[in-house]
């Protein structure tokens, strides 16, 4: 148990900061297109804002993503029937849950939880953000990794 809870969080965390990041250069991206003039310092405030304003709604939506999805990938990893090694699995297992995250709220809800997903290249950027939690979470909760030794006699 502590081996993923050890990989977990840290999964979700890199998942959430990489995809607010990426969400917010394509916002900033797409302004600086129609000529508005974007400063490097201005980038640097936009991101920390949406860092620490969406931590309250998106990184809570990865959280339950990912308490859906990893368990699947462990499951499919586990099974001998299924071709693929643990780490494919864990990293396919991020990249479907964020982008299925969105997919699903857009329909049951009528709304993008990032803007920068409306497109298809914002929405394939929050699957990659996904995939690098997954393969975090394979890494980091990898068996053998965490062994705790007893002591002597």
């Amino acid at each position: 148990m502590i081996r993923v809870l050890s990989g977990f969080f840290p999964a979700v965390i890199a998942a959430y900061v990489i995809g607010s990041l990426l969400a917010t250069q394509l916002v900033l991206a797409n302004l600086a297109s129609m000529g508005v003039d974007i400063s490097l310092t201005t980038r640097l405030h936009a991101s920390l804002h949406d860092l620490l304003g969406m931590a309250t709604s998106y990184l809570l939506l990865i959280l339950v993503a990912f308490i859906i999805a990893l368990p699947v990938a462990a499951g499919l990893a586990r099974w001998p029937v299924v071709p693929g090694s643990r780490t494919f699995w864990f990293t396919l297992a991020g990249f479907v849950a964020l982008v299925a995250l969105h997919l699903i709220m857009r329909q049951v809800l009528g709304v993008w939880p990032i803007a920068a997903a409306r497109e298809w290249p914002g929405l394939l950027m929050q699957g990659c953000a996904g995939a690098v939690g997954g393969f975090l979470y394979s890494y980091i909760s990898r068996p053998g990794r965490l062994k705790l030794e007893s002591p002597g006699p």
